[in-house]
């Protein structure tokens, strides 16, 4: 028999990490948190991706760096390196400078070394005795926070706004709410709205709003159901294991193992493709959210039968509706069950690890209030549940029966009947979901995702308030907070992770999911589309980061001193390059002396139709200047459609600089 605490098995990466986390007494911890207490997910470590936590990648030299290009004159990629350096320091106003690593890479004098994030360790993960509060010695420490407790953070902080109200709706807030926060990004309120509620502006994009108006546009987004899929979402079907059922799926594993098929991985494939070119653009965007929220691994052991239904099923299915429905759901779904061992727990070996979870990640939250009995107690409850052949199940054989009290939820708990035993389990779940907590700790990680990396304690407060007062539906809270001057204050606020950046990028370049004419299939059996979206999938995990990724069930960190690294950031201008370039041809490309329908005949007027174009707003006059360093042209030199030359270089310049950084 299984030892009932070993976690899920999951596959070891293409860096030979398998993500496992070791075990405890009590349940498991993350082996990164063992190495350095108080640190937990992922620190960026450039191009290689995931690293141990508590690694620093090393000052990256010569052939460390794909491409940037080896053969550009040293001015050019200072040029280069200054624009994207410049977006650590507007994202928290000029405390926060070029990562040392960058500085020293292009051969700044004023390198310095140590950690640019300056993560301050802040507990241990010592075992923790029953009835213990779990805040005072963690397994996990609440990620976002745990980031930005540094140097950085404070920086941030410093420039974030403060307090605030709401207002009748976005449009109104908007019209009232003066920006003060120190931004490079243009104070348009059509383009902030376009930055946040999407994956990345686009002309398209803002032309709707505009013709739409702010409340408008935001009430279309809301109804995802109302909007018409595009060409791409209607190219999905091209992954034939999305339409199968989590049955035929496990029913056909043979078959699809000698295919070569990979359901988990069309499963991601096809939510980049999404992120792209979707039209439902808000409701990706919290997908993703939830996704992170209540992660699940894709690369699960089981993940290739399963996870594809819990992204349907349980985040889709929810995403825009509530959250109490969406954690019962998740909670009788083979996905969560087995990822996080379920199955293996009975009244006579107990495994807390769901129950656990259940509290400290996807609803009250690590200081929400419970101590080590209500796990154990909550994990007593649960007992019984599990997955037989295939589908969820109740085991009532296998439930423990007896009086259970978690925070202030209790249940006598004694009927043998199963679906009076599961009924108690789902009332359980349904006041977690509800808790005071789960509200505060929701709403802090909203705004967290659309306002600021610290958002004010005033929007919290009112986002926690609706979301309590609504029972736990999520479009009012979202109206709340879209209608908040919080939110409309804190532009340039937030900086994109690399999945933002590189499907920014994809968007911003209006990529189409169409082949282009050079592209030639030869022998594979997969569709051009299909092969195209594999390739994002890969290089997004070059970079480190690519939907339902995280291997631990925390989800990645929505802060932007997580994800600090020159090795990545100049991975990501490169791709930059490559797109602009259009040498995947299993898609269509704008060619970079198309993207302005008239170029001016003069660099710099040529810049700023370019900026427009890419960045929807103009650059400074040092960047602008930077930009023409690339090209090596002065502002009032004669150009053609091909910037004489420089166009490509000239693009991903401006690709690199803070405007396109942040969002």
């Amino acid at each position: 028999m299984a030892d009932q605490n070993v976690p899920p098995r999951r596959p070891r990466d293409d860096r030979g990490w398998d993500g496992r986390q070791h075990p405890t007494s009590d349940g498991y911890r993350d082996e990164r948190t063992s190495m350095e207490p108080g640190r937990r997910g992922p620190q960026w470590v450039g191009p290689e991706g995931l690293g141990p936590q508590g690694y620093h990648a090393p000052p990256v030299g010569g052939g460390g760096l794909p491409n940037l290009d080896d053969d550009e004159p040293v001015g050019r990629r200072r040029a280069l390196a200054a624009l994207g350096g410049t977006a650590a320091v507007v994202a928290g106003g000029a405390a926060l400078a070029m990562t040392p690593q960058i500085r020293g890479l292009f051969g700044d004098d004023a390198a310095v070394a140590g950690d640019a994030t300056g993560t301050t360790v802040t507990d241990g993960t010592a075992a923790r005795p029953s009835g213990q509060q779990p805040s005072t010695v963690r397994t996990y420490t609440e990620q976002n926070e745990s980031y930005m407790g540094s140097r950085a953070g404070a920086a941030l902080k410093k420039n974030s706004p403060v307090g605030g109200r709401t207002f009748s709706g976005p449009a109104a807030a908007a019209a009232e709410t003066k920006v003060t926060v120190k931004t490079v990004l243009a104070k348009d309120p059509v383009r902030h709205l376009a930055s946040r509620l999407t994956f990345g502006a686009t002309p398209k994009v803002l032309a709707d709003i505009t013709r739409l108006g702010i409340d408008g546009w935001v009430r279309w987004q809301l109804e995802p159901e109302k909007i018409a899929p595009s060409r791409a979402e209607l190219k999905l079907a091209e992954l034939p294991t999305l339409r199968l059922s989590a049955k035929q799926l496990r029913d056909q594993r043979d078959q699809l193992n000698d295919q070569g098929a990979q359901p988990e991985r069309e499963m991601v494939d096809a939510t980049i493709g999404r992120q792209i070119w979707s039209e439902r653009q808000l409701f990706e965007v919290m997908v993703d959210f939830w996704n992170d929220f209540l992660h699940v691994a894709a690369d699960f052991d089981g993940g290739e039968v399963y996870r594809n239904s819990f992204d349907r099923d349980v985040i889709r299915a929810h995403a825009l509706g509530s959250y109490p429905q969406m954690l019962v759901a998740a909670n009788k779904h083979p996905a969560l069950l087995l990822y996080l061992n379920q199955n293996d727990s009975r009244a006579d070996a107990v495994n807390e690890n769901l129950a656990r979870e259940n509290l400290e990640l996807y609803s009250v939250g690590v200081d929400g209030g419970y101590t080590e009995k209500d796990v154990r107690q909550a994990a007593m409850l649960q007992t019984g549940r599990g997955v037989n052949d295939g589908e969820y199940v109740f085991r009532p054989e296998r439930h423990y029966l007896g009086k259970v009290k978690v925070l202030g939820f209790t249940h006598a708990n004694n009927s043998a009947d199963p679906k009076k035993a599961d009924a108690a389990i789902d009332a359980y779940i349904a006041y977690l979901a509800l808790h005071p907590s789960t509200a505060r700790y929701v709403a802090q990680s909203l705004a967290t995702r659309f306002v600021s990396d610290t958002p004010p304690k005033s929007l919290v407060d009112r986002l926690a308030k609706t979301y309590t007062a609504n029972r736990g539906m999520i479009k009012p809270v979202l109206m709340t907070l879209f209608s908040s001057s919080e939110f409309w204050a804190a532009v340039g606020q937030k900086v994109r992770r690399p999945m933002e950046y590189l499907v920014a990028t994809y968007r911003t370049l209006g990529v189409q999911p169409e082949a282009s004419p050079t592209y030639t299939k030869g022998d594979s059996k997969r569709s051009a589309f299909a092969k195209g979206l594999r390739q994002i999938h890969d290089k997004l995990r070059e970079l480190g980061q690519y939907p339902m990724g995280q291997p631990t069930p925390d989800g990645y960190p929505d802060v932007y001193v997580a994800w600090t690294s020159a090795g990545t950031m100049v991975n990501g201008w490169n791709e930059a390059g490559e797109i602009l370039g259009g040498w995947r041809s299993e898609f269509t490309y704008t060619k970079p002396e198309k993207l302005v329908a008239k170029p001016p005949t003069t660099a710099g007027a040529y810049v700023d139709a370019l900026a427009l174009r890419l960045v929807h707003q103009k650059l400074s006059a040092k960047e602008k200047n930077l930009i023409l360093g690339v090209a090596g042209l002065p502002a009032t030199a004669r150009v053609d459609a091909t910037f004489n030359g420089a166009i490509t270089a000239v693009a991903r310049a401006i690709l690199a600089s803070p405007q396109h950084h942040l969002r």
